[in-house]
């Protein structure tokens, strides 16, 4: 199920599933970098909620598991350097439809980077 979902034909990852554990891997590709030339952190996310996603399912013989709630904390990029900072800005966002209905929160904790705002990344 997994390997033949459509979005697994693009990144390519493995996966190993035991009973309340599994371990995707992926191979880092250029073309998984954002403007600062690091994995972008939809990457993240993809690789996280699938391995919690198959771990908790492998708990799970009768219905589908659905994620219904997913926290990320960015500790560090992926490529060359590491990041660091002292200061933290934390964000919540609301997603609504065209109806003003709820249907999504999110929250991020975000940090200034040491990548400059200029051309480079694409900033004007």
């Amino acid at each position: 199920m997994y390997l033949a979902a459509p979005a697994n034909e693009y990144f390519r990852p493995e996966i190993r599933i035991d009973d309340g554990i599994a371990e995707v891997r992926l191979i880092v590709r250029p073309d998984f970098f954002h403007a600062a030339s690091a994995v972008h952190g939809s990457v993240y996310f993809k690789l996280l909620d699938d391995a919690t996603f198959f771990a908790a399912s492998s708990l799970v013989d009768d219905v589908f598991v659905l994620t219904t709630s997913f926290n990320i904390y960015f500790l560090r990029p992926i490529s060359a350097g590491v990041n660091r900072s002292r200061r933290l800005i934390i964000g919540d966002g609301v997603l609504v439809d065209g109806d003003g209905r709820e249907i999504a929160r999110g929250s991020g904790t975000f940090m200034p980077s040491r990548v400059p705002l200029d051309e480079r990344i694409g900033y004007r």
